[in-house]
């Protein structure tokens, strides 16, 4: 991997550029807006989504897919989950024989309920890509300003999860293997309904207690949806499950626990996505995780009323007291 392109300008995909900008001979980024692009080749900073970091002159900075993806080695893919099949189209004929492809978007596909993953390799089937995924507890500013983060890189393919995991690594960054993406990415998706779960915890006042019992039944609902679609239990106890699950259930930073705490004080949803630079996934992957537990038959208590609160307008205190009331059962 010694040309790498990183498909997304969020501050998530710029943060993944800093760190392999040390590590690589060259990195590009693509970033969809023209404009965005250009005043941030010009002052070597993302002033719309990662602030105060200087971008090294080694990233180039491009809004042409093209330019972008010719003949690197590999792709890190960092856009939203809801545009992810147009980009991956435009690109998808743009893109060298057998390239790898590296997922850093947690999240679903509304309707097809498909995986990043499975989208991919759906539309460049031609391709023959290698794929493999990038999840764990890791908040963009603190990755960018160099403080530690331990993440996983998953891939059926071995060799290819020990590329990036050579790759991504440093002093700072710690990247593990896995050989379950399934887990990793439900993981990194279902723990975003949880996070709006524990907003509104916070919200409400409901206390440490609460946040505690919603973050381990939030962790045994993911676990059993996952189990059942294919995952290994272990990988839904580690980074990209629990260690993701706690981070964005408590940590400031998380877009998704700030719905839930906007939810709480009576915002609109549609007023609160309005007054948000970055997307949230757990708004739309809230549907998308419902409507999995109804496919696999596996019960969601939690991701349900989080879907109703969201998309019902089921009230927020009503929805806990729905999850405090349900019948009593062994754990």
């Amino acid at each position: 991997m010694k040309h790498v392109a990183i498909v997304g300008g969020g501050s998530w995909g710029t943060a993944l550029a800093l760190i392999l900008e040390a590590r690589r001979e060259s990195v590009r980024l693509w970033v969809h807006d023209p404009l965005l692009a250009a005043r941030m080749a010009e002052s070597r900073e993302n002033h719309a989504y990662l602030p105060g970091f200087p971008l090294p002159r080694q990233i180039s900075i491009t809004s042409s897919l093209s330019e972008a993806v010719d003949r690197v080695d590999a792709v890190v893919v960092a856009v939203p989950s809801h545009v992810m099949r147009e980009v991956t189209q435009e690109m998808a004929g743009l893109l060298p024989p057998e390239v790898a492809m590296i997922i850093a978007t947690k999240g679903l596909e509304e309707g097809s309920l498909l995986r990043m993953s499975e989208l991919i390799a759906e539309v460049c089937r031609p391709v023959r890509p290698r794929i493999a995924v990038l999840s764990g507890p890791s908040f963009a500013r603190e990755v960018a300003a160099g403080q530690p983060a331990a993440v996983v890189a998953a891939s059926h393919d071995a060799s290819l999860a020990q590329t990036v995991q050579t790759s991504f690594s440093g002093s700072m960054f710690r990247v593990y293997t896995s050989g379950d993406p399934i887990g990793v990415e439900l993981g990194g998706a279902m723990k975003n309904v949880v996070a709006i779960g524990a907003g509104l915890c916070d919200g409400l006042g409901l206390g440490h207690n609460a946040l505690a019992a919603l973050i381990t039944r939030g962790l045994a609902e993911m676990s059993r949806l996952a189990v059942s679609m294919g995952a290994s239990p272990q990988t839904l106890s580690g980074l990209a499950g629990l260690g993701d699950l706690v981070l964005t259930c408590t940590g400031n930073q998380s877009r998704n626990r700030r719905i839930g705490l906007e939810l709480a004080k009576g915002r609109p949803l549609g007023q609160i996505m309005a007054s948000m630079k970055t997307v949230a996934e757990g708004i739309r992957t809230t549907h998308s995780v419902v409507e999995l537990g109804r496919r696999y038959d596996v019960a969601m208590p939690i991701a349900e009323e989080m879907d109703q609160v969201l998309h019902f307008m089921r009230p927020p205190k009503e929805a806990i007291r729905r999850l405090m009331e349900r019948s009593p059962r062994g754990e």
